[in-house]
């Protein structure tokens, strides 16, 4: 018998091998590859369990043998990457479902990126000026992206570990109990506080929406703003009842498409009427030199504040399923590079925008109460009413997707004492108890929605500081290469600005007398 050569063996191709379900891994979680190289090292890829199986190994052994070793070997790069799974992530809401895609992700980031906190950027122009206002806010923004950059990828950063929660990477970062003590508060403090600002905010939207509406026709005993608060919590109260995280995508997607129309509306509307005869647009200048420092420090502070929502990364890309060959990262980043294109698109405009038609004049509430103020006899009352309207809707959707990662601790508090899931009525009782609590927040701490400066400050770290030191401390870089120096410079960069813009906002706080509301119609 004529033998076959042995080229012809190797030439045959390998069978399609179908791809792990996803089913077979409910949380969707896996290990990140292990063989990856240093950034320019130039060293040899590293051992790996299949990697004996190669063409060189394969061309003495006969087809069926090699089809059967190839398929083999696709199995274990699905299945023998696959991240150790924690059950209780099954009965969680932000890890409940995992079917999360690009387009899911683009819609949260928007969502959590734009929303009130852009409408006060004008305030800290009246006190930077063009130059400095502007240039705070690229560097702001480009700053905050190279961190949303560094979270996303560190989500997988450890083989057989996904870092669902902001909290989980602080720990493997700093150590248990540092991790939580530098990042429980200010992650906390940003979701619970976000969500009792935006139920001040909602309320006193609606007020004023209802007083533009039926003008010399609203009735003689009017809801009083805590009756319009209560209203406010109410509705999201019920909106909260949706289960987990991948399920308020549809509010995620109405947030972002009203975060973009009213952002859009309030600055077009402004540059378009007649600016204020008395405007200027030299900063304004307070009587001390003291008091200048500290007021540049709480615009500065403004403008951190003004991009938030590093704080839920993490936990919107624990909703996406993840494989090997599939890493959750790319649809997380796809995602978040078109949602922070509009981010850009709403924040400059209205920053700029604002400050152009209204200069120094801008009222401590923002680009909306500015609105109110100078043009509401020069507008038709149905196009001012409409971004009042919007921004209703917007914060609405916002108080879900800040609220999930409290209610995920209620639950996961629950079913760790209990070892079971959260039953239709827990779950219902824990949101229904969450939304009154934060109303009863709001009503004690009405002034809360103005400290935008404070705000800012306290949770800068979140954004701007920490995920630096983790990817540091994580991914170890060579040590003093320009990777480590300047990770390290922008993380004590942004520890440094934290304590300044906090140092700030108390003083504004103070200074103004705990006076200051969002909506302040004269």
């Amino acid at each position: 018998m004529e033998e076959r050569p042995e080229t012809e063996l190797i030439s045959i191709p390998a069978t399609p091998r179908a791809s792990t379900p996803e089913i077979l891994t409910p949380s969707g979680q896996r290990s990140p590859r292990g063989a990856a190289k240093e950034a320019g090292s130039g060293t040899a890829k590293s051992w790996t369990p299949t990697s004996f199986i190669s063409p060189r190994f394969l061309s003495p052994i006969g087809t069926p043998m090699k089809r059967v070793l190839i398929n083999m070997k696709g199995y274990l790069e699905e299945v023998g990457h696959l991240t150790k799974l924690n059950p209780q992530d099954a009965w969680l809401p932000i890890t409940e479902s995992r079917n999360g895609n690009a387009h899911y992700a683009a819609f949260h980031n928007l969502n959590a990126g734009v929303g009130f906190q852009a409408l006060v950027l004008p305030v800290a122009f009246s006190f930077l000026g063009w130059s400095w206002g502007i240039i705070s806010l690229f560097i702001a923004y480009f700053w905050q992206l190279y961190t949303l950059w560094i979270l996303v990828q560190l989500h997988e950063a450890v083989p057989g570990k996904r870092y669902n929660r902001y909290v989980e990477l602080a720990q493997a970062a700093f150590g248990e109990r540092l991790g939580v003590w530098l990042a429980l508060f200010p992650t906390v403090y940003l979701s619970a506080g976000t969500a009792t600002a935006l139920i001040l905010v909602g309320g006193e939207t609606m007020k004023l929406f209802f007083q533009i509406v039926c003008g010399p026709l609203c009735s003689s005993n009017p809801l009083t703003t805590v009756e319009w608060y209560l209203v406010f919590t109410s509705l999201c109260i019920v909106l909260s009842q949706l289960p987990n995280l991948n399920s308020i995508a549809g509010l995620s997607l109405v947030g972002a498409v009203t975060a973009i129309t009213y952002s859009t509306m309030v600055w077009v509307l402004s540059v378009s009427q007649q600016r204020p005869p008395s405007l200027s647009y030299e900063p304004l200048s307070l009587p001390t030199l003291t008091a200048s420092v500290f007021s540049v420090l709480n615009a500065l502070g403004i403008i951190a504040f003004a991009f938030r929502g590093h704080n839920l990364v993490l936990e919107i890309q624990a909703t996406m399923p993840s494989t090997f060959k599939k890493p959750a990262h790319v649809p997380m980043w796809r995602g978040a590079k078109v949602a922070y294109v509009f981010i850009a698109m709403c924040l400059f405009p209205v920053a700029i925008g604002g400050y152009w038609a209204c200069g120094n004049l801008m009222p401590s509430g923002g680009i909306l109460n500015a609105l109110f103020a100078f043009h509401s006899h020069d507008i038709p009352r149905g196009l001012l009413a409409m971004p009042f309207l919007l921004v209703v809707f917007n914060c609405l959707s916002s108080f879900q997707i800040y609220s999930m990662p409290v209610f995920d601790s209620f639950e996961a508090g629950y079913t760790s004492r209990t070892n079971r899931p959260c039953s239709i009525w827990v779950r219902s009782g824990f949101r229904v108890f969450y939304g009154f609590v934060s109303l009863l927040i709001g009503v004690a701490l009405p002034f809360l929605s103005s400290l935008a400066g404070l705000l800012g400050g306290l949770t800068l770290p979140v954004t701007f500081a920490y995920p630096c030191f983790m990817w540091v401390l994580i991914k170890k870089p060579i040590k003093y290469s320009f990777n480590w120096y300047f990770n390290w410079i922008l993380g004590w960069l942004g520890i440094a600005f934290s304590l300044a813009f906090s140092i700030g906002g108390i003083w504004s706080m103070v200074n103004s007398g705990l006076k200051l509301k969002f909506f302040k119609p004269n």
